[in-house]
């Protein structure tokens, strides 16, 4: 973040600049403080809820909150017990030193008290978060609360576990804290955590970065619920268990945790048929839980990743491209003289503009349909836009010219296309990446805590803690080595709750790279030896003539049965032309076809993209007929000045423009239909005005369905 001070008064305040690539810069106004020392100081610019101003502080103003709602009932979860279970015990005779083998007693009542009254302030903060994630209480109001009653909670329950353990201490080495006091530890760290990021939502609120709402997609949405719900299930199930098995309620905590993460270690388990039947629908409810979870999760990572990772990647590479690029087909054709129309004077595409690609999606559900746009686009383009393709090819006399001009546009078109497949490759590392780094973290940090934690009970080694953990992330469970102390059992419920969904997600991402490479190279294994199509074996079945009929004869087979399954075609047949591949120079020496003949070949172009659209696979279409594609959107343009600038925008780009096709958020297919859908209805509508009598002289109304 760049600042730039402007000159300094002694009677008017300066304005601080921020930066930013979004379009709308705030600005926050600050007032000279102390002018013979050079200070500064911030004044707070609140803005109101309907501001529809760009905003930045992408994590403050998104992740920050979807995180506070996860640690929020986590925190809760793990008062409740520290609430239930008494924070110390005693050690059974003949087991000394074994946190298995202990009874608890009771606190006193002091304790008990200011225990409920933090549960009281955690459930009240987590109250008033979700009435701010569903706006039934202003912002304003709500954060604050929240941050306040968190921080209650938070006090007291380090004031009682000090208290404790300064006037009321187990007597060591006969009595020792029981998980109770360790869940209490746990859940003030939570909610000390969650505190003090939700302040740095309200100081990014405060310095006018957001207005002041939460702004959620519908997957954070069901995230919130997700998590709430998970844990609801999580902590509702221990309670039961307890009822059913009689043991306490931290044990059935654990064990609940363990059966929906399938781990299963084996050293705690339904001990009566009753437990044993609650565990079929428990553990089924508890692991589709948990899947929703782990995929809203994924879907919320990928969405913050493309947004603020993936499009300043695409950004970067696209300023690269057009600082080595020497010109458009405009400007080339600019510079030979052969501009047949008047224009002010080309300017090169703003190379620092700001990059905020809206999505612009084709959609066949009618409620979808009938809901406002939030992020409808408003184009305005000036009449020096980058021409390309095919209007100006009409300004070119020979074939030689408008060759070099097609020769141009494909350098300008494959630079792009390099730039979408380097992008791809980069989303799916770069998440692999953290999600590698992620599961690092988490191994070896919990490899820690377990070591500290373990080492008086078990006394097992830091590679030992290693070797735990990588079982627990795998969740294979071989039961070997499991949590047995009274602090490592709480401190294994939030590890495992944030690491065994990060291992999820790694191997999805993994699913994306390695597997997905893994797999071509089975198929390329398989063309040189199973299911030869141009290998080594080759000359086997030439051999055996009869070997190779019948492969190809149960190929055959395989391809009809896939015709009968995916039904028969209807309509007319694609024309041959389609599926010859033309060449530039093909395309240079193509004849002017009236408006008519155009109007048939954007009728099969529009059935051609939408049966594209069935494809599993995006379909990326070449130059060449990117070319066509142009000229069948472009034909039925409308030359009127004051549809001209709207227009434009929509049916002029530059291949390595920021309003280029392939930085859209659609497929290229998706974005063709679209356009071309268009087209349609602009030519129906002009040859209905031309029926009327009307002409292009008195104007016509233009209806964009959008």
């Amino acid at each position: 973040m760049s600042i730039s001070y402007p000159p300094q008064r002694s009677d008017n305040p300066a304005k601080l600049s921020f930066n930013s690539r979004n379009e709308g810069l705030e600005t926050a106004d600050i007032s000279q403080r102390a002018p013979k020392r050079g200070r500064w100081k911030w004044k707070f610019r609140m803005r109101p809820d309907d501001d529809d101003e760009a905003q930045d502080w992408w994590f403050a103003s998104t992740a920050i909150p979807l995180l506070a709602a996860t640690t929020g009932p986590l925190a809760n979860v793990m008062s409740i017990a520290a609430l239930i279970t008494p924070w110390r015990a005693k050690y059974d005779d003949g087991f000394l030193g074994v946190d298995t083998h202990t009874i608890g007693y009771a606190d006193p009542r002091w304790c008990i008290a200011l225990n409920a009254a933090s549960l009281v302030c955690g459930f009240a903060g987590n109250i008033f978060l979700l009435f701010n994630f569903t706006r039934r209480v202003r912002y304003i109001v709500a954060l604050p609360m929240t941050i306040v009653l968190w921080y209650f909670a938070t006090g007291i329950l380090m004031a009682i576990t000090v208290s404790m353990n300064r006037h009321d201490p187990p007597q060591r080495p006969e009595e020792t804290y029981s998980q109770g006091f360790w869940h209490a530890v746990i859940a003030a760290v939570l909610y000390l955590v969650s505190s003090m990021i939700l302040m740095i939502n309200m100081l990014g609120y405060f310095l006018g970065h957001y207005p002041q709402h939460f702004e959620l997609t519908d997957e954070q949405r069901n995230l919130i619920l997700q998590t709430m719900l998970f844990f609801i299930w999580l902590a509702g199930g221990a309670g039961v268990f307890v009822k059913v098995s009689g043991s306490q309620y931290v044990d059935m905590l654990y064990f609940c945790d363990v059966t929906i993460l399938t781990v299963g270690f084996g050293d705690f388990h339904p001990i009566n048929d009753g437990g044993r039947g609650l565990v079929f629908p428990y553990s089924v409810g508890g692991i589709i839980i948990l899947g929703l979870l782990v995929s809203s999760i994924r879907k919320f990572a990928q969405e913050i990743s493309h947004v603020n990772i993936v499009k300043s990647h695409i950004e970067k590479r696209r300023v690269q491209t057009i600082g080595r690029s020497v010109t458009t087909s405009f400007e080339l054709e600019e510079r030979r003289g052969q501009v047949k129309y008047h224009t002010q004077p080309q300017r090169r595409p703003k190379i620092s503009a700001p990059f905020d690609l809206k999505p612009r999606a084709v959609t066949f559900d009618e409620e979808k349909a009938k809901q406002p746009d939030q992020h409808k686009i408003h184009i305005k383009r000036s009449r020096t836009t980058l021409y390309s393709g095919v209007k100006a090819l009409k300004s070119v006399g020979s074939r030689k010219p408008k060759l070099l001009l097609l020769r141009e546009e494909k350098d300008r078109f494959t630079a792009m296309r390099e730039i979408q497949r380097s992008t791809t490759t980069f989303k799916r590392y770069s998440a692999l990446a953290m999600s590698i780094i992620a599961f690092g973290l988490l191994w070896c940090v919990g490899a820690v805590g377990f070591w500290k934690a373990e080492a008086k009970s078990q006394g097992i080694t830091y590679f030992q803690a290693l070797y735990f953990c990588y079982v627990s992330l795998l969740t294979i469970g071989y039961g070997d080595l499991s949590p047995t102390s009274n602090a490592g059992k709480p401190f294994f419920i939030v590890w495992s709750l944030i690491a065994v969904p990060t291992m999820t997600i790694l191997i999805s991402d993994m699913g994306d790279t390695v597997i997905a490479s893994f797999k071509r190279g089975t198929f390329h294994l398989a063309d040189w030896t199973v299911l030869p199509k141009a290998g080594l074996w080759r000359a086997l079945l030439g051999k055996h003539p009869w070997l190779l009929r019948w492969l190809q004869k149960k190929a055959d087979e395989a391809a009809e049965g896939k015709r009968v399954a995916e039904g028969f075609r209807v309509g007319p047949a694609e024309e041959d032309e389609n599926s010859v591949p033309l060449t530039l120079e093909a395309i240079a020496e193509q004849a002017t076809i009236d408006e008519h003949a155009l109007a048939r070949k954007l009728a099969r172009a529009i059935r051609r993209t939408a049966n594209d659209l069935k494809s599993e696979a995006h379909r990326q279409y070449s130059y060449e007929e990117w070319v066509e594609f142009t000229r069948l959107i472009r034909f039925s343009r409308v030359d009127s000045p004051k549809l001209e600038e709207e227009e434009r925008g929509m049916i002029e780009w530059d291949w390595i423009g920021e309003n280029s096709p392939m930085l859209a958020e659609e497929n290229e297919s998706e974005w063709l239909l679209d356009r071309l859908c268009e087209s349609l209805n602009r030519y129906t509508m002009k040859q209905q005005q031309q029926e009327h009598g009307h002409g292009r002289g008195h104007g016509y109304r233009y209806y964009n369905r959008r």
